[in-house]
């Protein structure tokens, strides 16, 4: 179950509480003879997805209408039967954006069932990919609206982008989120709904996708995976209505990356060869890189070493190819050394310990930002300790805990343990002091 992100807009926006809710459909119910006796735990259950059996629909709808002084359909409280006669073509982008900005508002209001809400697998996982690629295509996506938007509002866009992009960098996804999300309610949520020609809105959904990935990548960060996931479908659907194939491979990159944590490792597979299929000419060599290295990886967890050597070469081949200042602002996080990094983690899956270290102190050598260094650390402190160099592995891991300070990631929280737990287990000299600082590092709450 998907949590109703649209209900819960409409409650807000009508002030009322879900026990405030539940009674006035109990009293709706009853002007039709019927005996209900809701209480604000089913509003609850409706918020996190469950559908209200029977007539209750529409007298939410009907309550809703009495407190707002206007009409409110069933797609209007994302009850609406699917493939019903008033029901939207799901890839209708105005209800598309309804839909997004209706989830913003929620996870800026921290609602538990959308914060708490699990990742979906199987198809539901599969179907925002597939639409992606497969047609139709938007062929006018033109809006009349209040605002009407303006270039400068375009560059508005892109340079927050950028600015939040840093911030996660530097800072953690945790200290990030609760900025970027409001920047989405309070600016790109009105332009979203405001006046623009075809060529206009192109450029917008496009911009509101980079954006709406970084939050994405935040929650990620956050551990809110199933918050993350739907981002990331937005993010999809917002390249789709872009007309940017390159915007959408780099998206599915971002899922990739995500259902290798999950360890749903054919599907990272899957996604990762659904991005280059059909992104085509339109995928650059740095992020053509990074999917075949996390195909890689996964085959590498499938125990498919001949299919992960093959994705090895075809990944640094790719890396090879990369120009400065030929690259779209997304894939910058495909510095030097990246590559290095995923493919060592797919050669340690191997137990090819010796070209892993050398991957790894390849990866160190190249600069890369603040937490790409933690993650490239704690990387070769892990090889070396299995390599049995155990000093060597201390020196790293001290490196490693003190440039994570500062950084609230619940994914750089979770290298500092794996190193932690790698070097108490080995329980060799300096152990000690490194543990020291990791534990000081963890000990901050985020």
């Amino acid at each position: 179950m998907q949590p109703n992100t649209l209900l819960d807009a409409v409650l807000d926006e009508a002030g009322i509480s879900h026990a405030g809710l539940a009674a006035h459909v109990n009293q709706a119910g009853r002007a039709r003879g019927l005996s209900l006796r809701y209480e604000h735990t089913a509003v609850a259950r409706w918020l996190k997805g469950q559908r209200p059996r029977g007539q209750v629909p529409d007298l939410i709808c009907e309550v809703l209408a009495v407190r707002l002084h206007r009409q409110v359909t069933l797609d209007d409280i994302g009850l609406g039967v699917p493939g019903g006669p008033s029901t939207p073509h799901p890839g209708s982008l105005s209800g598309f954006v309804e839909r997004a900005t209706a989830l913003w508002r929620s996870d800026q209001q921290r609602r538990p069932h959308v914060l708490g809400a699990p990742a979906v697998t199987g198809t539901p996982a599969v179907m925002p990919v597939w639409e992606w690629e497969n047609p139709p295509e938007d062929v006018d996506v033109s809006r009349g609206g209040r605002h009407r938007v303006t270039p400068g509002d375009l560059d508005m866009l892109r340079s927050a982008r950028s600015h939040y992009e840093q911030m996660y960098r530097k800072a953690g996804g945790v200290a990030t989120r609760a900025r970027i999300v409001g920047f989405l309610n309070t600016e790109a949520a009105p332009l979203l709904r405001g006046s623009y020609t075809d060529s206009t809105g192109r450029q917008l959904h496009r911009a509101t996708g980079g954006l709406v990935a970084v939050a994405g990548i935040c929650a990620y960060d956050s551990d809110a995976h199933g918050l993350a996931q739907r981002y990331f479908h937005q993010g999809l659907r917002l390249a789709k209505a872009s007309g940017d194939r390159g915007l959408g491979a780099y998206v599915i990159a971002l899922l990739v990356n995500q259902s290798l944590f999950m360890r749903e490792y054919r599907q990272a597979v899957a996604f990762a060869e659904a991005a280059l299929r059909a992104a085509g000419k339109h995928i650059t060599p740095a992020l053509a890189s990074d999917l075949y290295a996390m195909q890689a990886k996964a085959y590498a967890h499938l125990g498919d070493g001949t299919s992960a050597l093959s994705c090895i070469r075809r990944a640094e081949q790719a890396a090879e190819r990369i120009r400065r200042g030929h690259e779209p602002d997304e894939t910058g996080y495909v510095q030097p050394g990246l590559v290095n990094v995923q493919v060592a983690e797919a050669l340690l899956s191997l137990g090819e310990l010796a070209a892993a270290g050398e991957h790894a102190a390849a990866a160190v050598d190249n600069p890369a930002h603040d937490r790409g260094r933690v993650h490239r650390l704690a990387m070769l402190s892990t090889i070396e300790l299995r390599q049995g160099n155990a000093d060597k592995a201390v020196a790293i891991a001290v490196q490693m805990a003190e440039q994570a300070r500062g950084m609230e990631s619940q994914r750089l929280r979770d290298r500092l343990r794996a190193v932690r737990e790698h070097l108490v287990r080995n329980g060799c000299a300096g152990t000690g002091e490194a543990a020291e600082l990791i534990d000081g590092a963890l000990r901050v709450p985020l």
